[in-house]
């Protein structure tokens, strides 16, 4: 049963829900500009800060990669490289992830024992997936996969499940922290393995000692796709544009249909409704997908992060940018940016923060990423 909060609370959101879908401002045509400098010196900014921050270093002189941070920042800030020059801070996380991935047998993960029993695994799993991520993701830019992202990938196929009802996949971090570092966000991880499969260079997917892993990693995708959040699955969406094979056309087609739909009367999206489903969730589960652990209300309004994401993976899908929904969602990136800071902004699932703070920025550093990605990619089309 509901406890009197929960039930107080959730009296609340059918309120929530008919101002959420409520227009501010029209999207039909794009006003103004975005400022790529300036989401630029965010991102620089941010990254330098996580680099410097105590609470991310790591043993041997190293620091941890964040899936709100340096993880974005790694797949976006190249693609600025045409507005600004390449960042010192693009090459210290590289050298960075390259020294762990050497060092990998005698780094320590990134969280032991003290942090939880099953953290050392939860550990190894997921920076095994980012690193192969981020190398790949420098690889792609230059055409040849180096020893170090080669090293990387089987760091990361040595590290993935061979058997059990999770074959197939990664243990991941776990603080019950939405969207990435949740129960769910092994799916998330799984796809990234994926995505960094897909835009490895020199044809690594072809490689011939990756095949048995490569057939767990797609049954495990494959499987477990029903259960999982439009989130999580959006994330599958956007590696299969990189792995023709991974999600069947019908899927696919299923899949941009819905994340269509989801599309609010403002041109945005929201993370709330992304990263939510009642797919195998009790009602109290539900309802208390809409609370964050602070007991404050979700926002229930376009999300900078989600808005960037759908629209850059829509594109990414081959959605054309004139395609109304890909318009809409670029004027709503356009018409938000904090061009003074730089930032997109964006709240978190798991706790109502001071958006002036570093901790309550790092939402707005994954939406920054995201939205520059969008942004970019559109200039493409």
């Amino acid at each position: 049963m509901l406890d009197f909060r929960e039930a107080a609370l959730a009296t609340v959101l059918l309120a929530g829900l008919l101002t959420s879908c409520s227009p501010s401002h029209d999207n039909d045509s794009v006003a103004g500009s975005w400022s790529p400098q300036a989401a630029g010196t965010y991102l620089d900014q941010r990254a330098n800060w996580w680099m410097e921050w105590g609470g991310a270093a790591r043993d041997h002189e190293t620091f941890c990669i964040s899936c709100h941070t340096t993880l974005p920042y790694a797949l976006s800030r190249a693609a600025l490289h045409e507005s600004l020059p390449p960042s010192a801070n693009e090459q210290r996380l590289l050298d960075n992830v390259t020294k762990r991935v050497r060092l990998w047998n005698e780094v320590g993960p990134y969280y032991d024992e003290k942090s939880g029993e099953h953290k050392p695994i939860e550990s190894r799993g997921t920076e095994a997936v980012l690193n192969a991520l981020v190398l790949a993701s420098h690889d792609a830019r230059n055409g040849r996969l180096s020893a170090e992202a080669r090293t990387a990938f089987a760091n990361m196929w040595a590290a993935q499940q061979p058997s059990g009802e999770l074959r197939g996949s990664w243990a991941w971090l776990q603080f019950n922290l939405r969207p990435w570092e949740a129960a769910d966000s092994r799916y998330y991880g799984a796809s990234l393995a994926a995505l960094a499969v897909g835009i490895a260079p020199e044809n690594y997917r072809s490689t011939a000692e990756i095949q048995k892993n490569l057939d767990l990693l797609r049954d495990y995708l494959s499987r477990e796709f029903p259960r999982q959040s439009l989130a999580n699955r959006l994330y599958l969406l956007w590696a299969s544009t990189k792995w023709a094979d991974l999600l069947d056309p019908e899927r696919k087609r299923a899949l941009v249909n819905e994340a269509i739909d989801e599309q609010r009367s403002d041109g945005g999206w929201g993370l709330a409704t992304l990263a939510r489903t009642w797919k195998g969730s009790t009602l109290r589960g539900y309802v208390r997908s809409w609370i964050r652990q602070d007991w404050t209300l979700v926002d229930m309004k376009s999300d900078a992060y989600a808005t960037a994401f759908v629209t850059f993976v829509l594109m990414q899908a081959g959605i054309p940018r004139s395609d109304v929904h890909v318009q809409r969602g670029l004027s709503w990136l356009v018409q938000t940016q904090d061009k003074s800071m730089g930032q997109w902004r964006s709240q978190s699932l798991n706790r109502r923060r001071d958006g002036s703070t570093n901790a309550g920025r790092l939402m707005s550093d994954a939406a920054t990423a995201y939205s520059v990605l969008a942004l970019t990619e559109a200039n493409r089309h």
